[in-house]
């Protein structure tokens, strides 16, 4: 896949799609920053790379604090001097609420990490980017993109959809500079962050719709492993995707065709 020498920053890269995708990443030859804001999580990343022979390194890091996005960033360069791939990936389901019920801390909480923080990761790397090229990904969803369904998700859905115009925007501001990006959209997907999900009344608004046959056509109705994800994104960082930038690609088995 072309990744030898190059190194990429992935974000939330202590569990789920992040940690899948870093380790993908290093065994396709990648120099793998593993950041997160929880140090022991990409601390074992880092080190489950370093087992398989691969170079890693763990960063911590809120992306939502500029300070701590700058520092890391610069931490990646004091270590490997370079960034061509950044997999902007960090981010919270956050409160799921009807909206008189959604405060206004638990709105902002939401907007700041997933689309602040997916902005400060892109604008602190992209200069580095801009000296040879490069990659951006940005991790969406189904929700706020192809799925509104979801009655409650509010705010996440805001930001996924943010993050999709944001990277269609600079795909254009970036081409020029042979720098890509783009966005996954993965529906449901076998990682934790379901379970750090916070649910309030949504009995109350959810529009009642039975799928007797399940809401997944394809692969006999499982969900997506975050390994799978971590493929696209590889096959999306490669050579292979040389011409392809400003896209979002749904990786859903179909769901959101059915459930949109």
């Amino acid at each position: 896949m072309g990744l030898t020498g190059k190194v990429a920053l992935v974000t939330g890269a202590g569990s789920g799609i992040g940690k899948a995708a870093a380790i993908l990443l290093a065994q396709q030859g990648a120099r793998v920053v593993a950041l997160s804001r929880t140090a022991h999580e990409v601390e074992q990343t880092a080190a489950e790379i370093e087992r398989d022979g691969k170079e890693a390194m763990a960063a911590v890091a809120d992306i939502a604090q500029e300070e701590q996005v700058q520092r890391a960033v610069q931490q990646t360069l004091d270590h490997w001097g370079r960034i061509d791939i950044v997999f902007a990936n960090a981010g919270i389901n956050g409160m799921w609420a009807p909206i008189e019920e959604l405060s206004l801390a638990e709105w902002s909480q939401t907007i700041t990490i997933n689309l602040t923080g997916t902005f400060l990761t892109i604008k602190y790397t992209v200069p580095h980017l801009k000296k040879q090229g490069g990659s951006i990904i940005i991790t969406s969803s189904v929700n706020g993109t192809r799925v509104f369904s979801n009655t409650g998700a509010t705010a996440y859905s805001a930001t996924k959809a943010g993050q999709v115009a944001m990277a269609k925007m600079l795909a254009v501001e970036l081409g020029p500079h042979n720098i890509r990006v783009n966005v996954v959209c993965p529906g449901s997907t076998k990682t934790e962050l379901r379970a750090n999900t916070q649910w309030k009344n949504l009995d109350r608004i959810r529009f009642p719709v039975q799928y007797p046959k399940g809401t997944i056509p394809l692969d006999g109705g499982k969900p997506a492993t975050a390994e799978q994800v971590a493929e696209l994104v590889l096959f999306l960082v490669s050579d292979a995707a040389s011409h392809i930038t400003g896209t979002e690609v749904w990786i859903d088995g179909g769901s959101s065709l059915i459930t949109g």
